[in-house]
C-alpha cells in the first residue's frame, strides 16, 4: 500500500460503534456463529456458551419468540432490518435492544446475518441527536454553516442558502469571500480563525454581511461559532450559527439615534444652531443629505400664525457628497416650493411625505439642480414638517443617493421623531429670541442713546448685553446735567435678567432723573431709591403671591455729582463696585468710599464722600459684570481694569475700547455698563462770585456788580433783565434768610445766576392776589428766565436761574 492512511476515531456517542455495540453473527438456521467481546460484557454469555446455539433458545424469552420470528421473516425478505427487540441476558433479565441486521454473503457458502445491537435507551437518544442535527440543516430557521480547517464550506443549511441566494451544493468547497464583500468576509474569517486557533467559542457577535450580488444592501448577522473536534481531540473544522439581525440592528440604531438626538438637539437657544444640530444628527445616520427650511419669522423671533404661509428660508443643511451647492440651495436662500412638489404637499397637510423612488425633477429643485441631482444619483426623498404647539415652523427634507436602499416607513417614523424634538427646540429658541429682542429693545429704549455735551465732563460709554442664555439684564448708566454747570454720573445694576429686570431698570432710571432734578445730595438720592426698590419688591410679592418662580427685586447703584467750578466730586454708592480714578499723569487708584448697602434692604444709611479732582482726571464707573468672571475673581478683575485704564493723554474712546477688549469675552455672561468721564474746570473769567452782607443796600450793590460783570462779558443786552432777577433773589435772601448772601454768575452756553443763603426754607412760586403787597417776585423771575430752581446743601440753600444768551 502506498500513500498515507487517514485515521478516523469512533464517536463515543454512537451506540452502534464497535466499542459500544454488541456484534453477533447468525447462520442461515439462526445459530450463533460469531460472538463479540462486547456481547460477552453486556449479556454475560461466554463464547462457549453462545457459539453454535440457536439465538432464540437463550437470547429470547419464550413470550417474545413470536415477535422475533416476525422480525426475522421481514429481515430475510428485505435483506436487512432495524428495530427494537427484547433480549435475555445470562441472569434471565429482559432488556430492550436496538438491533441492526444485515445479510452477509459468502462465496460457496450459505448467507449469514450480522446483528449489531445497543441498549434501546442509547439508540433512542442517538436518534434524537441525529434528528436534531438533521433538523438544524433541513428545518432550523437559524443559519448553519460547517467549514473545514481551511474555512472551505462543507455544508450549509437552508437559511444560509436563502441569505446568499445559492444552494448547498453550490456553496460546497467555496470560501466566504466568494459570496460576501471583501471587507465583511475578512471580518468573519478572522473571527472564525480565532475560534479554530483558541477553541474559545464565539457567541452572538454582530457583524456586517453584504453580498457581492447586492453590495449596497445593508445586512447584519449575529454569529456564534465553535470548533469541531473528533473523539481524539483532533480539529475537524468550525461550525457557525448565523442569524439575520438586520431589522434588529436597524431598530437598535434608530433607538440610539433618538437618544443621541435628545442629547444633541436643542443644546442652545439659537434657531440656526438648533437647525444645524438636527442635520448633524441625521447625516449620515438616516440620510445622505438633510436640509432645514424655516419660515422667516422663526429666525427673527416673531409671532407665528396658523394661517400664515409664504416662502421658507434655508436655515441649515449637511451632505456627505462633495460640492453639495450644485444641488442644495445655500443657507439663507429664500424660496417657495412648487405647488405639486412633496414640500408643498407637506406644508399644506402638515403630514410627512415619503417618496421611495423619485426623479429629482419632482423634488422641488430647478432644472439645473435637478440635473446635477440625477448625476449624483438622488433616488429617494422624505419631507417632514417642523411643528410645535400647533404651529408650522418649516420643513425637513431628507435625501438618499449614496445608500441604494430607498427610504421606508421605519425611516419616516424616525425622521418624524427627530423633527418633533427639533421643532420644540426651535420653537423654544424662537420664543427666547422674541423675548430677548423685546427685552433688548426695551432696554435700549430706556438707556440714553446719545449723551449731550457737558461743560463739566467729556464722556465715553459702552453697554454690552449678556450673551448666551442669560438674557438682557438691568444694567444702566446716565449723565444728567444739573444746575450750576454741575453734572450727575450714574451707573446701576438690577438683580436678574429679562424683561422684568429691564422694566425695573427703567423705573429706577426715571426715578434717578426725577431726584436729580431736585438737586439732592448723592446720599439722599440713594435713600429715596432704596425706598422705591423696597416698594417695588412689596408690590411684586403681593402680586405674585402663591405663584412659582418669584423674582427677587434688588439693585446696586453709584451716584456721583461733579462741580466744574470747585472741582469737587461728591460720590455715594449702594453696594456697587467703587469707581476707578485716573489722574492726569495716568496713575490709577480706587478711592476708599463707604460701600453702603444694596438698594432694597431698607433702613440702612448711605454716606457721601467728597473727592477733589484735578482737571483732566478720568472717573471710571462700571457694573460688576466688567470685573467678575469665571476665570478670575473680583480683585484680579480690578487689577486688570487698572491696567487697561492706565496711561496719560489717552483719548476716552480708546480707553473705553481697551477696557472692553481686555476684560470681556465676545459673549459676556452678564450685562456690562461702562462710563468714563474726563473732568473739566471752568476758567476763572467764566465765573464771578461775591459774598454780600445782609444789609438793606445789598440788592443795590448786587445790581451794580452784575451790570459791571455783564458789560465785561459783552452781554449788555442782558443787563436789565439780569438786574431784575438778581435784585429779586438777593432781596428775598436778605429779607427772609439773614446772614451773608453769596452771588455767583457763570457764563457758559447760558447765563447762570445763583444766590445762596444760610436758610433751608425753599421759596415757593404763587400767584399773588390784587390786594397783596408782595409775592410777585418769583413769578417775575420765572417769566424772565428759562429755568429756575432751588438746591439744598448741608447748610443753607441756593436759588438758581438760567437765561439764554443773545443770538
Amino acid at each position: 500500500m502506498t500513500g498515507s492512511v487517514t485515521l478516523i476515531s469512533e464517536s463515543p456517542e454512537d451506540p452502534f460503534s464497535l466499542g459500544r455495540a454488541i456484534s453477533v453473527v447468525l447462520d442461515e438456521r439462526g445459530s450463533v456463529v460469531g460472538w463479540s467481546e462486547r456481547a460477552r460484557e453486556l449479556l454475560g454469555f461466554t463464547d462457549q456458551e453462545a457459539l453454535g446455539r440457536p439465538a432464540e433458545h437463550f437470547l429470547v424469552d419464550a413470550r417474545d419468540r413470536g415477535l422475533v420470528r416476525e422480525a426475522a421473516v421481514d429481515c430475510v425478505r428485505d435483506g436487512g432490518w432495524f428495530g427494537v427487540v427484547p433480549v435475555l441476558d445470562k441472569e434471565g433479565r429482559r432488556s430492550r435492544f436496538g438491533v441492526r441486521a444485515r445479510r452477509v454473503i459468502r462465496e460457496g457458502r450459505a448467507d449469514e446475518w450480522l446483528l449489531v445491537g445497543a441498549p434501546a435507551e442509547e439508540v433512542a437518544q442517538w436518534e434524537i441527536d441525529r434528528s436534531v442535527m438533521e433538523g438544524l440543516f433541513r428545518r432550523s430557521p437559524i443559519g448553519l454553516s460547517v467549514h473545514d480547517p481551511n474555512l472551505a464550506i462543507l455544508r450549509i443549511n437552508r437559511p444560509i442558502a436563502h441569505i446568499g441566494g445559492i444552494t448547498s451544493d453550490q456553496a460546497r468547497g467555496h470560501r466566504i469571500g466568494d459570496f460576501l464583500v471583501a471587507a465583511d468576509a475578512e471580518t468573519i474569517e478572522s473571527r472564525l480563525n480565532e475560534v479554530l486557533e483558541t477553541g474559545t467559542p464565539m457567541i452572538f457577535t454582530e457583524q456586517p454581511c453584504r453580498l457581492l450580488i447586492e453590495p449596497g444592501i445593508e445586512r447584519y448577522v449575529a454569529v456564534s461559532a465553535f470548533r469541531m473536534e473528533d473523539s481524539g481531540g483532533r480539529t475537524l473544522g468550525v461550525t457557525q450559527l448565523v442569524e439575520d439581525v438586520t431589522d434588529r440592528h436597524r431598530a437598535r440604531r434608530r433607538l440610539a439615534m433618538l437618544n443621541e438626538a435628545s442629547e444633541l438637539i436643542g443644546t442652545t437657544l439659537d434657531v440656526e444652531t438648533t437647525a444645524q444640530e438636527l442635520v448633524d444628527v441625521a447625516v449620515p445616520g438616516i440620510a445622505d443629505c438633510v436640509t432645514v427650511d424655516l419660515l422667516p419669522a422663526v429666525g427673527l423671533g416673531e409671532a407665528l400664525f396658523p394661517e400664515r404661509g409664504g416662502p421658507l428660508r434655508r436655515a441649515a443643511f449637511k451632505s456627505v457628497a462633495p460640492y453639495p451647492e450644485r444641488v442644495i440651495y445655500p443657507v439663507g436662500t429664500l424660496r417657495s416650493f412648487p405647488k405639486d412638489s412633496p414640500q408643498a404637499r407637506c406644508l399644506v397637510s402638515r403630514r410627512p411625505v415619503l417618496v421611495p423612488r423619485m426623479d429629482p425633477g419632482d423634488g422641488g429643485l430647478d432644472a439645473e439642480r435637478a440635473e446635477h441631482a440625477r448625476t449624483l444619483g438622488v433616488h429617494s426623498l422624505m419631507v417632514v414638517p417642523l411643528t410645535a404647539r400647533g404651529l408650522v415652523l418649516g420643513l425637513v427634507c431628507l435625501w438618499r443617493y449614496v445608500v441604494p436602499e430607498p427610504f421606508e416607513e421605519d425611516d419616516l417614523t424616525l425622521a418624524n421623531e427627530f423633527a418633533a424634538r427639533a421643532g420644540v427646540a426651535i420653537d423654544n429658541a424662537r420664543r427666547y429670541t422674541q423675548e430677548h429682542r423685546t427685552a433688548l429693545a426695551l432696554q435700549r429704549r430706556l438707556l440714553p442713546r446719545e449723551v449731550p455735551s457737558q461743560p463739566a465732563v467729556r464722556v465715553a460709554h459702552r453697554y454690552l448685553p449678556a450673551g448666551g442664555s442669560a438674557g438682557v439684564g438691568g444694567d444702566w448708566f446716565d449723565v444728567i446735567p444739573l444746575s450750576g454747570a454741575r453734572v450727575a454720573l450714574v451707573v446701576g445694576d438690577v438683580v436678574g435678567h429679562g424683561i422684568n429686570a429691564a422694566a425695573t431698570m427703567g423705573r429706577l432710571r426715571t426715578a434717578v432723573h426725577t431726584l436729580a432734578d431736585l438737586d439732592l445730595e448723592p446720599d439722599e438720592v440713594l435713600s429715596h431709591l432704596d425706598d422705591l426698590v423696597t416698594r417695588l419688591a412689596g408690590e411684586q410679592e403681593h402680586g405674585d403671591e402663591g405663584s412659582p418662580g418669584e423674582q427677587v427685586v434688588g439693585a446696586t447703584c453709584l451716584y456721583a455729582v461733579y462741580d466744574p467750578v470747585s472741582r469737587i466730586c461728591s460720590v455715594a454708592r449702594a453696594g456697587h463696585p467703587p469707581p476707578a480714578l485716573v489722574s492726569p499723569d495716568g496713575e490709577v487708584s480706587l478711592p476708599d468710599l463707604p460701600a453702603g448697602p444694596p438698594l432694597g434692604l431698607g433702613g440702612l444709611p448711605f454716606e457721601s464722600e467728597d473727592l477733589e479732582l484735578p482737571e483732566n482726571s478720568v472717573l471710571a464707573l462700571y457694573t460688576n459684570g466688567l470685573i467678575e468672571g469665571d476665570a478670575y475673581d473680583v480683585d484680579a478683575g480690578l487689577d486688570r481694569l487698572a491696567e487697561a485704564l492706565g496711561g496719560r493723554d489717552r483719548p476716552l474712546e480708546d480707553m473705553a475700547q481697551s477696557v472692553v477688549d481686555a476684560l470681556l469675552p465676545a459673549r459676556p455672561t452678564d450685562d456690562v455698563a461702562l462710563l468714563l468721564a474726563r473732568t473739566r474746570t471752568l476758567a476763572s473769567e467764566q465765573v464771578a462770585t461775591w459774598v454780600l452782607p445782609a444789609e438793606p443796600t445789598t440788592p443795590a450793590r448786587a445790581r451794580v456788580l452784575t451790570a459791571e460783570k455783564l458789560t465785561e462779558w459783552g452781554l449788555e443786552e442782558m443787563i436789565f433783565t439780569t438786574e431784575l432777577v438778581v435784585s429779586e433773589l438777593v432781596t428775598n435772601a436778605y429779607r427772609y434768610a439773614g446772614g451773608p448772601v453769596t452771588l455767583r454768575l457763570i457764563r457758559l452756553h447760558r447765563l447762570i445766576c445763583e444766590v445762596s443763603d444760610p436758610s433751608s426754607t425753599s421759596p415757593h412760586l404763587r400767584r399773588a392776589r390784587s390786594t397783596d403787597e408782595g409775592g410777585r417776585g418769583l413769578l417775575l423771575v420765572a417769566q424772565l428766565t428759562s429755568r429756575w430752581g432751588t438746591r439744598h446743601a448741608h447748610e443753607g440753600k441756593t436759588v438758581w436761574t438760567e437765561q439764554e444768551l443773545p443770538g
